[in-house]
């Protein structure tokens, strides 16, 4: 039943949608005729003004030259006369614009031309077959608008006749071309014409248009316009765009563009000037108007419904709202336990890995100290048979009655005994548990720990290449994990050069400029197995058989805690280079 019931208010909202959207159309293309309608009158009023002050200048033009003093004189054949005239209309055409004026004698003969030095010269030409020269002969004056038999362009050809004593002695023209109307006008939206009254289009915006009709000619009509070559010897029968009334329609390709007309009286006898304005952006505004409006109006029915449906919907929502606050403060309750029950496993799981880590730390320095060991023995059994020999000596002074030579003896074993407590206290340090602390110590001081660690095995192979002024340097690290670092990356080095012909391990150290120094260890061995290279830092990865793959892995956290790195420099056939950058304290 419910269903029913929406479906049943949905085909409402259909229909009544529908009919907005017709209704709403009709009103956008009524209001856009409009608009269109009154735009293309504006223009064609504006365009009609530039018309006649382009031809009010030219008009008065032939009536003045009938007056001029040479104008006689060259219609009667006086020679002299014939030359100055021709000079006149030269410099009456530049300065007026005019595209030609020439004078007509009464047998048809064009006697001066302002062209009269161009190859196309009007000079000599017979005009007794042209409408304006015979109708102005007969009547006095003549406007027609054709095309220029020699020079093939349209125009408006005014003539005026010149009488003396009562006898026309022949005809002065001007043609008026309108190249720079039409592209004034052109700079308008739309279009405008200017159709003569038998309908065929003379001055036009659109140069495609020219001659064409604006509707289809009568066949007559058309036999006597081919007759007079008014417009040429084939002038188009054909309309370039349909009018009917007011609507014009230009098809261009496949797609028809639809325009609004206005017209108004053109000032040249018997035409009009029309001027078509598009319709498609006054249509556009006024369908974007009409949309507005219905937005508007579905805005507010769909808000009137939503409060309506609200109202009604919120008392039900209340109550599932209230139950599912409960269910959610529930919900919310047993994920708050969980959460730190979970906290608490995570802390806990984490004090377990910093436990194993430092496990694993404490491993990997106790393994260290197999290898030291040697070393360490080595170092100290130097010191104690030179205490040995330095107390059996002493005792033989003794007897000799040489005490200052028996204090010299004692001084020598005092030093050596201090000797010896360094060398164990530093193996002590080194092996202690104990929790790591951030100081400051010098990077000699690190060094000098280090070779002391590793000791005999040392000795002969390992370079200390570090520079005096670097070796001053204080780092941001603990001593005896940084010891850890450069233990296990020598002790590696080692390694690596000892089946080598050429054994050495070269330490280096230099500022890199940005408060940082970096420490490079390099050897001379083989270099490391390419298969091992992405998986040299990670724990329990090792190319040694009896290693456990902790070493580079534990270094690089330890150098990581200092806000350093430890990283693979270089690795070839004839060596590796290690680089541990430290941050300056």
């Amino acid at each position: 039943m419910a269903r029913t019931h929406r479906l049943g208010w949905l085909l409402v909202a259909l229909v009544v949608l529908a009919f907005a959207l017709v209704l709403g159309s009709s009103w956008a293309d009524a209001v856009a005729r409009g608009v269109a309608t009154r735009e293309a009158a504006t223009l064609a009023r504006a365009h009609r003004g530039l018309l006649a002050s382009e031809l009010q200048k030219f008009r008065l033009l032939p009536l003045v030259l009938t007056e001029y003093p040479d104008v006689g004189g060259a219609l009667a054949g006086d020679a002299a006369a014939v030359r100055r005239l021709d000079a006149t209309f030269e410099l009456l055409a530049a300065r007026t614009d005019a595209a030609v004026l020439y004078a007509i004698d009464a047998r048809g003969r064009a006697v001066a031309s302002s062209n009269w030095r161009l190859p196309t010269s009007f000079v000599g030409q017979d005009y007794t077959f042209r409408r304006y020269f015979n109708e102005a002969m007969r009547r006095g004056r003549s406007e027609l608008f054709a095309l220029g038999s020699v020079s093939g362009r349209p125009g408006l050809f005014l003539a005026q006749r010149v009488d003396a004593d009562g006898r026309p002695l022949g005809v002065i023209v001007v043609k008026v071309e309108f190249d720079r109307l039409e592209r004034a006008w052109a700079q308008s939206s739309g279009a405008t014409i200017v159709a003569d009254a038998q309908g065929v289009i003379l001055v036009t915006s659109v140069p495609g248009w020219r001659f064409h009709p604006v509707r289809p000619l009568d066949p007559r009509l058309l036999a006597d316009l081919r007759r007079s070559r008014q417009f040429g010897a084939s002038p188009p029968a054909d309309p370039p765009f349909a009018l009917d009334g007011r609507d014009v329609t230009i098809r261009q390709g496949r797609q028809a563009i639809r325009y609004r007309a206005a017209a108004v009286e053109a000032p040249i006898a018997g035409a009009r000037l029309l001027h078509f304005a598009p319709l498609a952006p006054a249509l556009v505004a006024a369908r974007s108007r009409a949309l507005l409006w219905g937005l508007g109006l579905l805005l507010l029915a769909v808000l009137g419904g939503g409060i309506a449906w609200r109202a009604a919907a919120q008392r039900r929502a209340t109550v599932a709202l209230e139950r599912a606050v409960a269910l959610r403060t529930a919900e919310l309750r047993d994920a708050n336990a969980q959460l730190r029950v979970e906290s608490e496993e995570r802390a806990e799981a984490d004090r377990r890995f910093r436990a194993a880590r430092e496990e694993l730390a404490q491993a990997n320095r106790l393994g260290s100290l197999g290898q030291i060991t040697a070393g360490v023995a080595h170092e100290i059994n130097q010191p104690l048979a030179a205490i040995r020999t330095f107390a059996e000596n002493g005792a033989i002074l003794l007897d000799r009655d040489a005490p200052d030579r028996v204090r010299e003896n004692l001084g020598r074993i005092v030093a050596l005994t201090e000797r010896i407590g360094a060398i164990t206290g530093e193996l002590r340090a080194f092996a202690r548990r104990r929790t790591p602390s951030r100081g400051a110590p010098t990077l000699g001081e690190a060094i000098e720990g280090t070779l002391m660690l590793i000791g005999d095995r040392a000795r002969g192979i390992v370079v200390d290449a570090v520079p005096v002024e670097v070796r001053d340097v204080r780092v941001s690290a603990d001593r005896i994990r940084l010891e850890q670092i450069l233990v296990n990356l020598i002790q590696n080095a080692l390694d690596a050069v000892a089946d080598r012909e050429a054994r050495q391990v070269t330490i280096a150290a230099a500022p890199d400029g940005a408060g940082q120094v970096v420490v490079r260890v390099a050897d001379t061995g083989g270099g490391i197995d390419p298969s091992l290279a992405d998986t040299l830092f990670t724990p329990f990865a090792s190319a040694k058989p009896e290693g456990l793959g902790l070493g580079l892995a534990i270094a690089r956290d330890i150098a990581r805690e200092f806000g350093g790195e430890l990283a693979l420099e270089r690795s070839t056939a004839t060596g590796v280079t290690f680089a541990l950058t430290l941050r300056c304290a």
